[in-house]
């Protein structure tokens, strides 16, 4: 399935607007909990410090060792980061970490 398709599911859109329902970080913090497993948690936690490492410079093999993050999660982190989406963009610009 192709983003623009997934994004289209009714399912997703649900998903998106609920966190636009969300009041601070502590509502969004239980609604993460509730939603994924420890390590979803984890895993997601580590793809923004990954994100954050590579947009201040870092090379791939600092950044792993710097988060244990795997090669293969490092290539695809750096791809969405400089890639058309911009998601990882606009957080680390929000955060005061981003160009």
């Amino acid at each position: 399935m192709n983003i623009e398709t997934m994004l289209e599911r009714e399912d997703v859109r649900q998903l998106v607007h609920a966190f636009t329902l969300l009041d601070g970080e502590r509502e969004i913090e239980t609604f993460l909990v509730d939603l994924l497993t420890p390590r979803e948690f984890c895993d997601f936690a580590q793809r923004l410090h990954v994100a954050r490492c590579l947009d201040q410079g870092e090379s791939y093999l600092e950044v792993q060792a710097q988060t244990g993050a795997s090669s293969t999660t490092v290539s695809r982190v750096s791809k969405a980061l400089n890639g058309e989406y911009g998601g990882y963009r606009q957080v680390l610009i929000k955060q005061g970490d981003g160009e």
